[in-house]
């Protein structure tokens, strides 16, 4: 070789094995998961959406449609297999661990496809600059042309009955007004099954009830009376990933969205829930429920989707 022999000819070194040892194990990695170290592998089942949508091209007289699914569902996560790097400029680096997602979702009765969702949730160490509790975090990208970056914290708790869980609100609001208190009358006729409309899901299938369009997270209740009290199982302990757009992170839109359905915040619960059978055999099941509010028309209509998920690999 001469000092004219280009770089890409000069052989290079060969790799150690100490070198390709480099990266943690997968078992070094599985333990900074934290909160998030039951998530991996790949879970199915149902669930639930209502979103008001813009209606253009009709004569409804709110400029709305209002969809209701029931959905068929499946979320993979996968390992990150090394820790992720922050580098810090007013405290030492900090490592976050994590997983990726893939979320797809179908129409129950049809098959029709609904919505895919790549994305992530970090597992993050409490930092000095800023000041802050460790944390998780929640990533995603929505075919629509949303991107968003949800904040949040862990929670822990054991029951020996039905969890408490929250109503979903589903009435809209002024913009940057207050939702509504749970239990306020929907002014909307779109979304009172008693009263027939040409701007709703139709034909609706018998397990959307009134119920559940008032509060969808009546069928996460549901699903845990029926599929898991009534059937002499246990439920151990809940793991809650509480994550929000409030508190940090925030949702970027194509312009599109942007002009005709805003979309700026999104608030979500997943409950990773450790099932005992009357076998004595456990299982892990994923419940969540999150809210999107899209803004058009002067209002904040709120986009509720629930689900219940089994772990099956």
């Amino acid at each position: 070789m001469t000092e004219d022999t280009p770089a890409a000819l000069i052989p290079r070194a060969a790799t150690t094995n100490a070198q390709l040892r480099a990266v943690p194990s997968h078992r070094t990695t599985a333990e900074h998961l934290g909160a998030l170290n039951n998530l991996p592998g790949f879970w199915e089942g149902t669930g639930f959406s209502l979103i008001a949508r813009p209606d253009f091209s009709s004569d409804s007289p709110h400029g709305l449609f209002l969809e209701l699914n029931l959905l068929r569902e499946t979320l993979e996560f996968t390992p990150i297999g090394s820790p992720v790097f922050n580098r810090g400029s007013l405290q030492a680096d900090i490592a976050l661990y994590g997983v990726t997602y893939l979320h797809r979702v179908t129409d129950d009765p049809t098959g029709g496809a609904l919505h895919i969702e790549p994305g992530l949730w970090l597992n993050i160490p409490a930092t000095t600059e800023p000041k802050a509790d460790a944390s998780i975090a929640r990533l995603a990208t929505i075919p629509h042309g949303n991107a968003f970056c949800t904040v949040g914290f862990v929670q822990h708790a054991e029951y020996d009955r039905v969890p408490e869980i929250p109503p979903a609100n589903t009435v809209p609001f002024e913009i940057g007004g207050e939702a509504p208190p749970a239990g306020t009358k929907n002014p909307f006729p779109e979304y009172d099954l008693s009263l027939p409309s040409a701007f709703r899901s139709n034909p609706l299938p018998a397990a959307i009830t009134q119920a559940i369009i008032d509060d969808p997270n009546q069928m996460l209740r549901d699903t845990l009376n029926q599929q898991v009290f009534a059937q002499g199982m246990t439920l151990k302990k809940i793991t809650r990933l509480i994550t929000d757009t409030a508190s940090a992170g925030g949702i970027e839109n194509i312009p599109f969205i942007t002009s005709n359905a805003n979309t700026l915040t999104l608030d979500s619960v997943f409950a990773i829930e450790l099932v005992e059978d009357q076998s004595g055999t456990e299982f892990m099941q994923l419940q969540y429920s999150q809210t999107a509010l899209l803004n058009f028309r002067g209002k904040s209509w709120p986009h509720v989707t629930v689900g219940t998920l089994i772990k099956a690999f």
